[in-house]
């Protein structure tokens, strides 16, 4: 993928950066401070260039207004100074005389964290006036916050019609990740989808057949597809209505991509920490047990297929994780995929919410090639969108 990155950009410049600010907090402060972790990478870059680093965000959901303090981005500063090892001045708001005054007394190096954009209108509506304030006061632009890329909003794509743009270096970590994963990847390619419902998921399962080898499908998800063939499964979490769907999925990616569904499953009566359960082939479900997890065949025939392939993708997991014993499907597929990365045999990338805290799970989120944080962004790029915020650092 041809886009530009910060090494191509000019020194001494005063750089706009978008990042992703939007973390999580308790009692006033950062709960987890992951998403500033992943910008300084990106500040430090631009900072050792000499250039002066405006940076925007949003945080939480203002709708156009200043009328809620809570949401400035302020309580930022203070943390985010700690990790960079140097000052980081707050700028009360983000266009106009403010950021003006901020950089006339600013030096070359300096770090500006500028007031959250959503606290304008025009920053959804990806007003083309509001873009042009955002750029008035800078000469580059530098996009490092992926988890908005699928947002045509004014600080993520109406600012790159006033300002030569580059990616940062978490952008750059992930835009590469992905076309290593879907882009140009090594073949055999298997990917592993799961999650609770077909109808979230259509347009991603539509996509995948056309580029994968190999699609495994698990979660509730598989459930539909099982029902859909005829097995019965009892009490099970499934999306009935979508039988017909599922049975087009499966025709279409005949001759094309091979669907792996679960062999056998995991039932119990209830789903709660603990439950009784058992291990069942597919002909014995009761009418009051839930599928709640896939069984031992099921991973044998998954482990099987990682090694056989030599790229892996992953969104969603395949069976009710947070809930043990209904974990132990995910964690041991995981634990293989992180096993054969780390060795090199594998490059493996995932993504998503859930996938993320399955993976934090099973205690393997660092052994895999990437894993994307990004939930919205990346669903869209599996499923084949392109992105605002990327195809505007192509341009």
């Amino acid at each position: 993928m041809s886009f530009r990155r910060i090494e191509d950009a000019p020194n001494g410049a005063n750089a706009l950066v978008r990042v992703d600010f939007n973390v999580p907090m308790a009692d006033g402060k950062v709960s987890d401070d992951t998403r500033l972790r992943a910008a300084v990478p990106t500040i430090k870059a631009l900072t050792d260039k000499q250039c002066i680093v405006m940076l925007v965000a949003h945080f939480d959901r203002p709708k156009g207004v200043r009328r809620y303090p809570e949401m400035s981005l302020e309580k930022i500063v203070e943390p985010l100074s700690v990790m960079l090892g140097q000052p980081v001045r707050f700028v009360e708001d983000c266009i106009g005389e403010p950021v003006r005054k901020a950089l006339d007394a600013a030096s070359k190096g300096d770090v500006l964290l500028l007031e959250n954009v959503r606290f304008h209108a025009g920053e959804e509506a990806n007003d083309a006036s509001f873009a042009k304030e955002l750029a008035a006061h800078a000469e580059i632009f530098v996009n490092d916050a992926f988890s908005a890329a699928h947002r045509a909003h004014a600080s993520t794509e109406g600012v790159t019609q006033f300002l030569k743009s580059y990616a940062g270096k978490q952008m750059e970590r992930e835009l590469d990740a992905l076309e290593a994963a879907l882009g140009t990847p090594k073949r055999p390619v298997l990917g592993i989808v799961g999650g609770a419902k077909v109808s979230t998921k259509l347009e991603l399962l539509q996509n995948l057949i056309n580029k994968l080898d190999k699609l495994a499908i698990g979660g509730g998800m598989a459930n539909t597809f099982l029902y859909a063939q005829g097995v019965e499964i009892g009490g099970s979490l499934a999306e009935k209505d979508m039988a017909d769907t599922a049975r087009e999925i499966l025709a279409a990616a005949k001759g094309k991509c091979e669907i792996l569904l679960p062999l056998d499953v995991v039932v119990a009566k209830e789903v709660k920490p603990h439950a009784q359960a058992r291990i069942t082939g597919l002909d014995d479900i009761g009418a009051d047990e839930k599928i709640l997890d896939a069984g031992e065949k099921t991973v044998r025939k998954l482990r099987d297929a990682m090694k056989h392939s030599h790229t892996l993708i992953w969104n969603g997991p395949l069976g009710v994780f947070e809930v043990p014993p209904f974990d132990q499907a995910t964690v041991i597929a995981a634990q293989e995929a992180a096993e054969l990365a780390k060795s090199g045999k594998l490059v493996a990338v995932a993504g998503g919410g859930d996938t993320v805290a399955a993976l934090n799970h099973a205690g393997v989120s660092e052994d895999f090639t990437f894993v994307s944080t990004a939930g919205g962004a990346f669903l869209e790029w599996m499923e084949g969108k392109p992105l605002p915020g990327v195809e505007a650092l192509k341009r």
